[in-house]
């Protein structure tokens, strides 16, 4: 399957776009860390509001015409140029189909290329390993746990914080 991303619009908000959100099986429960659901109005409210907070959403395709997931590019510390970067594949039928490192690999080009990003991190709750792998098979690596991160179902759980430098201002050697 061929993966691409490309910029999210107003109109890529379709009823199985805003199904995807919704944590009715404990899907978002890794993506969001508050195991929460977003509505229609606050998935436009992201898509409208993106630029001035300095976040950007890509859809993820398959095979060009499929969308099956998004990826987050924000908030950009632009004084410091780092960012979070956040990866979800929505769509339930293409997890565990390898398609995530695959957008997060462009994502990152994006974010250091039209971004000038040198830094992007993300964290995750210590039992999502095929997260975990989906980030460091894109290039990026395991830099702390932060124990008892999260409560959930009332016990902690840690969270392993990832990041991935820009080669241009990180120089190996």
């Amino acid at each position: 399957m061929e993966v691409s991303i490309c910029p999210l619009t107003l109109s890529d908000i379709t009823d199985e776009f805003v199904s995807w959100h919704q944590n009715s099986d404990g899907h978002l429960d890794f993506y969001t860390g508050d195991r929460r659901s977003f509505s229609r109005e606050k998935l436009i409210s992201w898509i409208e509001n993106a630029e001035e907070r300095n976040t950007f959403f890509y859809m993820i395709m398959v095979n060009q015409n499929i969308p099956v997931g998004t990826i987050k590019i924000g908030p950009i510390d632009m004084n410091n140029k780092t960012s979070d970067l956040a990866c979800l594949i929505g769509n339930r039928r293409y997890v565990g189909k390898g398609l995530a490192s695959r957008a997060i690999t462009q994502a990152n080009h994006v974010a250091f290329q039209k971004y000038d990003v040198r830094r992007l991190q993300s964290g995750m709750y210590e039992n999502n390993i095929a997260s975990i792998k989906a980030y460091c098979r894109a290039g990026w690596f395991i830099e702390a746990i932060m124990k008892g991160y999260y409560w959930v179902d009332g016990a902690p759980i840690d969270r392993v914080c990832v990041a991935c430098f820009n080669p241009e201002y990180f120089l190996e050697g």
